[in-house]
């Protein structure tokens, strides 16, 4: 009966956020009772799950989940520590087990302060562990930056196809079956990155509607033929600034190098050609405002990317907010944010009752300037809720709903996933019933803002994870690159992983 291991280690992070991540922002669980917790689950580790169980010769020996409650800042120093510790030790519990092979499931868009590729380090450490023969197969999600490390130590790498992210279960599916065939079936694979000098953020990576979508039924077809084993594009996360960074394209078939070479250059190439139209046109913070002035019958959506807390933001921008405030807007608008200490001074005055109290600036101030505002407070709750598109608990810290003239603002004590409408609903709030929303995600499912919205705006505001890549200051990855730098060559340059 084969064993096989799983592991887990899942963060997104923005290297312009200034607050660190910390060890207490994961949920760490292990052994049986993380397994037992993951069951029916719509993420990779479920779909794995569904596959590895449905076969009666395979025994699953679980290690370790660490995952970030949303995503953040560079990890600090002692926080990789202690979290790397723990990490190795439940490694080392798998020496000398007999395992014969392990699953990986990371997210790709790690780092800390003292070390820039978490996941390609962990994959190593394995490596060191199990030996060189131990088939290991690595699944991520495609904001993953692909590092040598990760290439070297992971038989196959299998990434998301789809963007937003509803493929997460059919992406550990796609993992495990692959770890069953190299233990059964006499394959070889071989692995084929080609390194594009671009980074990208726009609607057209909307994989139904946009032209990145091309690429990805390209890597469709190229794991439903004959030699395919994986395929897909890694767009990487551009607010991550580590040496690797850039787009990657990863094609891995059984044996035949020349055709994956072949298959990874025609990627690359797609996606090339197409760079200039994966930008989002933006709208200035001022223009925005006018706008939202102006608009009379439905709702208008301002899409807040520079601060979307899943792409690793602080959450605690109010620069819409603000800029609306002061221009006197009269419409009914809500608003999410961050900040801990206001929500202190409401829960101190409690519900019904007004308060002074600022909003912003709290965890990013060289960005933001805290608003000054009078409040009543309509709600207070612990800041737990179910995700609307994984129906997973999130956890947002205390939080309160603030009524500040004709703004609702929904206020955390910490940074959560706002790439559905959850946050909003577990508070009382329907965004489709409001003259304006601020929506912080770059992207969320159609259905849950863009199908409804009666005027749609990519606001330019500043803010960690911002469309603008030009204004954040990348010091770390590769140059060239585009859009950082004009005058980009590409130059297609094929590198060959075989293990």
């Amino acid at each position: 009966m084969p064993q096989i291991a799983m592991f887990e280690l899942m963060q997104e992070i923005s290297s312009f956020n200034p607050a660190e991540t910390h060890y207490h922002d994961f949920v760490i669980k292990s052994g049986e009772s993380w397994i037992e917790s993951s069951r029916g689950g719509i993420n990779e580790i479920g779909g794995a799950l569904s596959v590895f169980e449905s076969e009666e010769d395979v025994e699953i020996i679980p290690t370790i989940s660490a995952k970030a409650i949303t995503s953040g800042g560079l990890f600090s120093s002692s926080a990789w520590d202690q979290l790397s510790s723990e990490l190795i030790a439940s490694l080392e519990t798998l020496r000398g087990k007999g395992i014969d092979g392990v699953y990986f499931c990371m997210h790709g868009a790690m780092a800390a302060v003292n070390e820039l590729d978490p996941e390609g380090a962990m994959l190593a450490k394995a490596r060191e562990i199990l030996g060189e023969d131990i088939p290991i197969v690595t699944s991520m999600d495609l904001h993953g930056i692909m590092t040598e490390r990760m290439l070297e130590h992971s038989d196959a790498i299998v990434v998301y196809h789809t963007y937003p992210h509803v493929d997460q279960f059919e992406t550990g599916e796609r993992a495990s079956r692959l770890l069953l065939r190299l233990l059964r079936e006499n394959i070889k694979p071989v692995t084929v990155r080609v390194r594009v000098p671009a980074l990208v953020r726009g609607d057209e990576l909307i994989t139904d509607s946009g032209i990145y979508g091309e690429c990805i039924r390209l890597a469709q077809k190229i794991e439903g033929s004959h030699e395919g084993l994986s395929a897909g594009m890694f767009i990487g996360n551009p607010f991550t600034d580590v040496p690797e960074l850039c787009t990657n394209s990863l094609v891995v078939l059984d044996g035949n190098p020349e055709l994956a070479e072949q298959y990874a250059t025609e990627m690359a190439e797609l996606f090339w050609v197409h760079r200039e139209k994966m930008q989002v046109p933006l709208t200035s913070l001022e223009d925005a405002v006018q706008k939202t002035m102006e608009h009379v019958g439905g709702t208008v959506v301002l899409v807040d990317a520079a601060d979307a807390t899943s792409s690793g933001a602080s959450g605690d921008s109010n620069a819409v907010l603000a800029a609306l405030y002061e221009a006197g807007y009269q419409g009914q608008l809500l608003v999410p944010i961050v900040d801990e200490t206001a929500v202190e001074a409401a829960r101190a005055a409690g519900v019904g009752n007004e308060v002074e109290l600022s909003l912003g600036g709290g965890v990013d101030p060289a960005r933001y300037q805290p608003l000054k505002v009078k409040a009543k407070v309509r709600m207070v709750s612990d800041g737990d809720f179910y995700s609307e598109t994984f129906k997973l608990l999130w956890h947002a810290g205390p939080t309160v709903v603030l009524e500040v003239g004709t703004f609702t603002v929904v206020v955390s004590s910490r940074a959560c996933h706002l790439f559905d409408r959850s946050f909003f609903r577990a508070h009382g709030q329907e965004p489709d019933r409001f003259d304006a929303v601020v929506m912080k995600s770059p992207h969320c499912e159609p259905q849950m803002y863009k199908d409804w919205a009666a005027l749609y705006i990519d606001v330019d505001a500043p803010g960690a994870t911002s469309a603008n890549l030009k204004s954040l200051g990348h010091t770390l990855c590769a140059r060239p690159m585009f859009p950082l730098d004009d005058d980009v060559i590409f130059e297609p340059r094929c590198e060959v992983y075989q293990r």
